[in-house]
C-alpha cells in the first residue's frame, strides 16, 4: 500500500486527537447538562446550567470584558504589528536588534508580563508616581484600580506582549512581496502609503487572516494576565470567562457550571475557526 509507513506513523496522532480532544470535548459538553458538583454525575438537568450561567452577573461582566479586550486587541495589535513590520521592511540599520527587542516580550510568560505591568501601573511607584515627581502633581493614571478602566490596563499588557509576534508574521508577509511591485509603483509615482493600503495589504490577505486567528486564540483563553494583575478585581470588574471557569470548577467545586461556561468558550472558538477555515480552504477551492 502506498505511503503505508506514513499512515502507520500518523495513527498515534489521530488516536490522540480523537480520544483526548474530541472525546474530552464531548464528555465536557455532556456533563454541562448535568448538576455535577465536586464529582461528575449523570443527573440530567437540561439547560439549567446555561440558564443559571447567563443569569449570573459575574459571567455577563466576563463576557463584556472579553468583548472589549478582544476587539481592541485585534485592531490595535494588527495595526502596531503591521506598522512595525513596515518600518523594519525599509531595510533600516540594526534591523536584527530592533526585531529582537520588539519580539522579546513574547518570550515572557503571561504571569511575568502581568506582574511587570502591575508594578508599572501601580500608582504608588509606577507611571503615575513618576509623572507626579516630574511636576504633574494632579495627574492620575491608575487603570488597574479603576473599575471602569481596569480592562484597558490589562489590554496594555496584552498588546505589549503580543504585538511582537504579529510584527514577525507581518514582516514575513512583506518580505514575500515581489520587489518588482515596489519598482512599478515608484515608476507610476504612487505614494508609499497608498502602495501599502491599495496594493500591499490586499496581497497580504492570508497573512492578516493568520494574524487574526493567532490573536483571537489568545484572547479567548486570556487568564494569566488577569490573575497576575488584578485577580479579577476591583470586585468583579476585570473578570474573564477563563477565570470564571477555573473558579467554578476548582474553587466553588461546581463542575456542571464550569463545564457550561467552558462549552460557551468552545462555541466562541468555533465562531473564530469556522470563518478562518472557510477563508483558507473554501475560498481556494472555489477559485
Amino acid at each position: 500500500m502506498k505511503n503505508l509507513n506514513a499512515k502507520i506513523a500518523s495513527i498515534p496522532m489521530i488516536f490522540t486527537a480523537l480520544v483526548i480532544f474530541v472525546g474530552c470535548t464531548a464528555w465536557t459538553i455532556y456533563h454541562s447538562f448535568t448538576n455535577s458538583r465536586l464529582l461528575p454525575n449523570n443527573n440530567w438537568v437540561g439547560f439549567d446550567q446555561y440558564e443559571r450561567l447567563w443569569d449570573t452577573k459575574r459571567w455577563i461582566v466576563s463576557v463584556g470584558n472579553l468583548a472589549i479586550y478582544g476587539v481592541c486587541s485585534l485592531v490595535i495589535s494588527v495595526i502596531i504589528g503591521f506598522v512595525l513590520a513596515a518600518l523594519l521592511d525599509r531595510k533600516i540599520r540594526f534591523e536584527g536588534v530592533f526585531r529582537s527587542i520588539f519580539l522579546f516580550p513574547f518570550a515572557l510568560s503571561f504571569i511575568v508580563t502581568g506582574l511587570v505591568w502591575q508594578w508599572i501601573l501601580n500608582p504608588e511607584f509606577g507611571v503615575q508616581k513618576v509623572l507626579q515627581s516630574l511636576g504633574w502633581e494632579n495627574v492620575t493614571f491608575d487603570p488597574l484600580y479603576n473599575p471602569d478602566l481596569v480592562i484597558y490596563g490589562i489590554l496594555i499588557a496584552g498588546i505589549w506582549q503580543g504585538s511582537g509576534l504579529i510584527m514577525c508574521v507581518m514582516l514575513a508577509g512583506l518580505r514575500g512581496i515581489d520587489g518588482d511591485i515596489w519598482k512599478a509603483t515608484r515608476v507610476d509615482g504612487i505614494k508609499t502609503w497608498k502602495t501599502y493600503i491599495f496594493v500591499i495589504i490586499p496581497m497580504m490577505k492570508p497573512v492578516f487572516v493568520t494574524a487574526l486567528v493567532l490573536i483571537a486564540s489568545g484572547i479567548i483563553k486570556v487568564y494569566d494576565l488577569v490573575l497576575a494583575q488584578t485577580s479579577g478585581g476591583p470586585g468583579i470588574a476585570s473578570e474573564v470567562p477563563a477565570k470564571y471557569v477555573y473558579d467554578k470548577m476548582f474553587n466553588a467545586q461546581n463542575l456542571g457550571q464550569g463545564f457550561a461556561a467552558s462549552t460557551m468558550m468552545l462555541v466562541s472558538v468555533a465562531i473564530v475557526l469556522i470563518p478562518w477555515a472557510y477563508l483558507q480552504f473554501g475560498g481556494k477551492k472555489n477559485d
